[in-house]
């Protein structure tokens, strides 16, 4: 049993135990000290563990082993350990210099959780406890050595006492401690190097490249190398030192459009055949007939089938850039990354406007239903039900799109009832007419058709008409999209010291029934 009063620590060993033994403070819990590396450190209580028993060695030198860690008490002020030395001569020196007062202690850990406060220091919450070593600095000050024994018949030697056979009593009453294990749960940054408590060696200027290299590195490293520099620099401002201060990039890249293909997305592209430039869509354009035969034995009814070859041809749609090799060699984030990123989405966005204008030019007067007012509920409801229903009479399948630019859908958004309630509420209750999902988000079921908002419907994608003014109503098998994407390109040019990159890919919009789709606009449009 380790005991100990709270105005001086004081660690007793029970009769019995065998007394090559001394006691200590092996680590001082919320206190901060500089460490072997320069770095600022402080552990929380209960952050030390350790699977076996951590050894005892002599200035932290692992060939040096003098004995074992035997028994431990975990407070929350301090980790105290009672070190059991081994018969050997190193370790008979070592009880020799420590009842004398020439050592302390320093442990050596392995932090696994630790985070890094505004000062730069390091705050480790979880470590793997190594080793406890005899020094004759410590770097944490209350890392004392607080009793020796040297025998079991011996006077009992202390760090900070003189010998003294009188037996006296405890001015403050006896604190029994139990070990205590606590779990912190912190943010964590590994730290890959093992930290041993020694005092602090004279910082040292860095080079612009080892600053360069830190700055690269990050985490802990940096921040108390910026934090040593502050220290050690002086009254020296930023103008002294222009050679230490790089201009860092702030990573990623700042990209002002999102490349979303919301039309393609909501009908799936398909796979294109690999041979042709043309390829065959089969289509029925006439069906077979069935009728009551009337009387027996008369002929029945009879229509030959026609199935049409509706011939779909590839485009190709890609974009190149010719980049320097100084450019991809320096540049960080990488210069390719980014290029290659940027026409990835504006591949995006041009086979969108495609799909769009592709759908606004198959248009006819026919298949346009007129909108007069896009601010008049009852209006936009009757005109979203009529192209329904003309959509419905053709094939008996009704619609299951309604593709609107940004600015209509700001407009079915803020439709209203004759009470002022929202038409399409945000939350929508039991008998709403439809669910819109607020201005964070494009979704939404207007009388049930899922909503597809493109911001590639522009004036010029539906034929120089006011883009804001049109919406179409369609079902998803009226219209279809085949897609072969090649993706990324990277050839050098030697006589340049370039690289040309290339993005590129095969795409086609095909309207397949143009009776499956509907217009919603003004009047004379689509003549």
């Amino acid at each position: 049993m380790i005991r100990f009063t709270s105005d001086q620590i004081e660690v007793t060993a029970a009769e019995g135990e065998s007394l090559r033994q001394i006691d200590a403070i092996a680590v001082p819990y919320n206190t901060f000290a500089t460490v072997s590396d320069g770095t600022e450190v402080s552990f929380l209580p209960g952050s030390l563990k350790f699977e076996r028993a951590p050894r005892v060695f002599m200035f932290h030198d692992s060939t040096k082993v003098v004995g074992v860690v035997a028994e431990t008490v975990d407070t929350p002020e301090a980790m105290l350990a009672s070190l059991k030395l081994a018969r050997t001569s190193m370790a008979d020196d070592a009880l020799e210099l420590a009842s004398m007062g020439a050592f302390a202690v320093s442990v050596g850990v392995n932090p696994v959780k630790s985070t890094i406060d505004a000062q730069g220091r390091m705050i480790v919450s979880e470590a793997e406890w190594q080793e406890i070593s005899l020094v004759p600095t410590p770097a944490f000050a209350g890392a004392q050595i607080t009793q020796v024994l040297a025998s079991s018949d011996e006077t009992v030697l202390t760090s900070d006492t003189e010998p003294d056979t009188t037996p006296t009593e405890p001015t403050v009453e006896e604190i029994e401690v139990e070990a205590e294990k606590t779990e912190t749960v912190v943010e964590a940054s590994v730290v890959p190097t093992p930290l041993y408590a020694q005092p602090t060696r004279q910082f040292r200027m860095p080079s612009p490249a080892e600053y360069i290299a830190a700055m690269h590195r990050g985490g802990h490293e940096f921040a108390q190398m910026n934090a040593n520099i502050r220290a050690a620099a002086g009254d020296e401002v930023t103008t002294d030192v222009p050679g230490l201060l790089p201009t860092p990039v702030v990573a990623p890249i700042f990209d002002d459009i999102n490349p979303l293909r919301p039309l393609v997305s909501a009908l799936g592209p398909r796979s294109m055949p690999q041979a042709g430039k043309v390829f065959i869509r089969p289509t029925i354009t006439t069906h077979t007939e069935v009728d009551d035969q009337g009387t027996e034995l008369t002929g029945l009814a009879s229509r030959t089938m026609v199935v049409d070859d509706l011939q779909i041809t590839k485009a190709t749609y890609g974009g190149s850039v010719l980049l320097s090799e100084q450019t991809i060699d320096w540049s960080d984030p990488s210069m390719l990354t980014a290029v290659l990123n940027d026409l990835a989405g504006q591949y995006a966005l041009a086979t969108e406007l495609a799909t769009v204008s592709h759908l606004a030019g198959e248009m006819v007067a026919g298949n346009l239903i007129t909108v007069s007012d896009w601010t008049d509920a009852a209006e936009v409801t009757g005109d979203i039900y009529d192209a329904a229903a003309a959509i419905g009479e053709i094939g008996n399948y009704l619609p299951t799109h309604m593709l609107v630019a940004p600015k209509t859908w700001a407009r079915l958004a803020k439709l209203v009832d004759g009470n002022d309630r929202p038409l399409f509420p945000q939350v929508g209750p039991m008998n709403a007419n439809g669910q819109m999902s607020g201005a964070v988000a494009y979704n939404g079921n207007p009388l049930g058709l899922q909503l597809v908002v493109s911001n590639q419907i522009t004036d010029q994608a539906i034929g120089n008409q006011d883009a804001d003014d049109y919406a179409f109503i369609f079902n998803a098998r009226s219209i279809e999209v085949y897609e072969q994407q090649k993706g990324a390109i990277s050839i050098d040019v030697p006589s340049s010291l370039g690289r040309q990159v290339s993005f590129r890919g095969y795409f086609a919009p095909k309207v397949i029934q143009l009776a499956g789709i509907r217009a919603l606009g003004p009047a004379a449009s689509f003549a």
